[in-house]
């Protein structure tokens, strides 16, 4: 089952080995992610999901025990509940023919290619799985035309990246190889 709001194309990492294998979408005015959200991701989506259901299923309980503002509390957080999942799964790199899309939980940015100065991986302290402890790692730095750069939210030991820096070198360079093509 294909769901295009997780991943650019339904397939396997494999289909991401080459970097250029994310730029035929180039012609299609769309914005696609050129990796999968990674397990750590996906685990916690899946635990508020459930968070989230536990809470509907309470919510049906206390209507049919007739305590209305009950129900309206706890079914409105299960909503609120599932709308973070849905931004956390959204949350990461985006590109397309316009631009590139950096999506956070709260925040998104979005920078014509025209504004993007360059796009290239360094070796600096990163955040951890998003905690405060910060360890040595790979980040993925876009700096705009005017010299300030994005805060690094593709990074190694992110959520999508963590034990897997195969997988998170295939995504550099992927958005790497948007940065540098025609535009």
């Amino acid at each position: 089952m294909s769901l295009p709001f997780l991943a650019a194309e339904s397939g396997h990492d494999e289909h991401f080995a080459d970097a250029d294998a994310a730029l035929p979408h180039r012609s299609e005015d769309r914005w696609t992610r050129p990796y999968r959200p990674g397990p750590w991701r996906v685990a916690a989506g899946a635990l508020l999901l459930v968070l989230a259901s536990y809470m509907l299923f309470a919510a049906v309980v206390m209507g049919l025990a007739g305590s209305g503002s009950g129900v309206t509390w706890t079914a409105g957080g299960a909503v609120l509940v599932i709308v973070v999942v849905l931004r956390l799964l959204h949350v990461g790199f985006w590109v397309s023919a316009r631009g590139v899309r950096q999506v956070r939980l709260l925040h998104t940015v979005t920078l014509p290619w025209e504004r993007v100065a360059s796009v290239r991986t360094v070796q600096q302290p990163v955040k951890w799985l998003a905690m405060p402890r910060t360890v040595q790692g790979q980040a993925l730095v876009v700096t705009q035309a005017s010299g300030e750069r994005l805060r690094p939210l593709l990074t190694d030991h992110n959520a999508d990246f963590l034990g897997r820096t195969e997988a998170f070198d295939q995504a550099a360079d992927a958005i790497e190889a948007w940065a540098a093509g025609p535009r």
